[in-house]
C-alpha cells in the first residue's frame, strides 16, 4: 500500500488530536508518519499544527457555509481545507485534493459534493473573513487561570505568540556565530541561533556532523544557570528528549541522564551518538533514584502550557484535570532531588509551564520545607536576561510574548537553589 498524502496524514492526526485527545508529540513517536518520506513527514506535521492554530478562525469562516457539523473527519478536512486557502493556498489543488480525500472514505463518499462546494465558497469569499476575525483564544480552562495571574492584556499576547508560531531554535555544541552564518540564522541573546523557515531540520548544514541540536532558547537556559563545571557529578533528572544533557555534557561535566521511559530515553542515546557527547543515561524513577551529586538539573514533568506556540494541540488534547497531580509530583520531585545533592551544592528547578503553580509557587514552598535551602539570584545573571524577568522569590519567568518582533521564546520558570 503506498503511503498516505502529506494532507491525508495531516487529517488523520487531526482526527486523533481532536477525537481522541492524543498528543502529536506521542502520535509522532508511536510512528503516525513514519511511512512518509522525510518531506512529506515535515509538511504534513506542519498542516496539521497550522490547522490547529487557525482552527477558530477555520471554524467561523466554515459556519457561514454549514447548516450543522459534518462528522469530525470530515470537519478536519474542510478546516485543513479552510486553513490552507485562508493562507493562500492554490484553491484548485487544496480543493480537488481534499474532495478525493473525502471520496477515498467509504463513509463519508456521500459529502464529496458538500465538501467541494463549501470550499470553492471558502476560496472564494475566506480570505478577506479570516484576516477580520480575532486572533484564537485559549480554551477556558488554561485561559481563566492565566488571566487571574497575568490579566487579560498579557494573556492576549500569549495568544498572539500562539497563533503565530515558532521558528526554530538550535543549541550550539561550539560556535554559535558559525553555526547561524551556516544555517542561514541569527544569533539570539542568550546565545542560541534561530531560524526562521527552516524546512526540514535534518537537511540543515551540520545536523549529520552533531554540530547542533534543537532547542527552544527558553528551554536551554536552565543548563546555563546551573553551569556545570567540567568535572563536576550532574543529574539530569527528568532526561529526555535530551537537550539539557547535551549542553551540560559539552560543558564538560560527568553527567547521569534519568528518565522513567525507556522509549523517551532511546532519543537521549540517539542525540548523544549523533553529537558525540557522553553521558551515562539510566532509566528510573526519579523518586527512588540513588546517588550523591554536585549539581542538578531538574525539568519536572508540568502541564507544558509554556509550549502551545509549538505544540498547538496540548489545548486540544487536555482539559486541565491533571495539572493537580503535576503539582503534587513537582513537589514530590522537588523534594527528592534536594536530598540527593551534596552539601553545597545546586539545583536548576524548571518547568516549561506559565501557571505559577508550577513554578512561583513550587519554590515558595520548597524554601518553606528546606530551611537551609535559598534561592540563588546571582545564577541568573546571563546574557539576555532582562532584570523584569526576575520574579518576587528570585526564579527566572520566561513568556511566550517576550522577544515578540523576532518570534517570540516558550514559556518558562526556572530558578536556581542551593543548600
Amino acid at each position: 500500500m503506498p503511503p498516505p498524502s502529506p494532507r491525508a496524514a495531516a487529517t488523520r492526526l487531526l482526527d486523533q488530536i481532536l477525537g481522541e485527545h492524543r498528543q502529536m508529540a506521542d502520535l509522532l513517536a508511536t510512528g503516525a508518519l513514519d511511512r512518509l518520506e522525510a518531506p512529506d513527514r515535515a509538511r504534513a506535521q506542519r498542516l496539521a499544527t497550522q490547522t490547529l492554530r487557525g482552527m477558530e478562525r477555520a471554524d467561523r469562516v466554515l459556519a457561514r457555509h454549514l447548516r450543522k457539523p459534518p462528522p469530525l473527519p470530515v470537519m478536519n478536512i474542510l478546516r485543513l481545507g479552510t486553513v490552507e486557502l485562508c493562507m493562500g493556498g492554490d484553491a484548485h489543488g487544496v480543493v480537488n485534493d481534499c474532495v478525493g480525500l473525502v471520496a477515498g472514505d467509504k463513509r463519508f463518499v456521500r459529502l464529496k459534493g458538500l465538501v467541494n462546494a463549501v470550499l470553492r465558497k471558502v476560496a472564494a469569499d475566506g480570505p478577506a473573513e479570516w484576516a477580520k476575525l480575532r486572533v484564537p483564544h485559549l480554551p477556558k480552562w488554561l485561559r481563566a487561570p492565566l488571566s487571574e495571574a497575568y490579566g487579560a492584556k498579557v494573556v492576549a499576547g500569549f495568544e498572539a505568540a500562539h497563533f503565530a508560531g515558532a521558528p526554530l531554535d538550535l543549541t550550539p555544541k561550539d560556535d554559535a556565530g558559525t553555526l547561524a552564518e551556516a544555517v542561514g540564522g541569527i544569533v539570539l541573546p542568550t546565545g542560541s541561533v534561530r531560524v526562521h523557515n527552516a524546512g526540514q531540520i535534518s537537511a540543515l548544514p551540520g545536523y549529520d556532523t552533531g554540530d547542533w541540536w534543537v532547542q527552544d532558547t527558553a528551554a536551554a537556559i536552565p543548563a546555563r544557570a546551573l553551569n556545570a563545571a567540567k568535572g563536576e557529578a550532574v543529574l539530569d533528572m527528568c532526561a529526555a528528549p535530551g537537550g539539557k544533557t547535551l549542553q551540560l555534557a559539552a560543558m564538560g561535566a560527568t553527567v547521569t541522564a534519568l528518565d522513567i521511559s525507556d522509549a523517551r530515553m532511546a532519543r537521549v542515546r540517539e542525540n548523544l551518538k549523533r553529537t558525540g557527547l557522553e553521558a551515562s543515561l539510566v532509566t528510573g524513577d526519579a523518586l527512588t533514584h540513588k546517588g550523591s551529586y554536585d549539581a542538578i538539573l531538574l525539568d519536572a514533568p508540568c502541564s507544558a502550557t509554556g509550549t502551545i506556540r509549538r505544540h498547538p494541540d496540548l489545548p486540544h488534547a487536555r482539559d486541565g484535570s491533571e495539572i493537580g497531580d503535576l503539582i503534587a509530583l513537582q513537589a514530590a520531585m522537588l523534594d527528592r532531588a534536594i536530598h540527593l545533592l551534596k552539601p553545597g551544592g545546586r539545583l536548576a528547578y524548571c518547568t516549561c509551564s506559565l501557571l505559577p503553580d508550577e513554578g512561583e509557587c513550587q519554590v515558595d514552598a520548597a524554601l518553606l520545607r528546606h530551611p537551609g535551602l535559598a534561592v540563588d539570584r546571582d545564577a541568573l545573571s546571563l546574557p539576555g536576561i532582562e532584570p523584569a524577568w526576575i520574579t518576587e522569590e528570585g526564579g527566572l519567568r520566561l513568556r511566550p510574548d517576550y522577544w515578540a518582533n523576532i518570534g517570540g521564546m516558550d514559556g518558562f520558570y526556572i530558578a536556581v537553589l542551593k543548600t
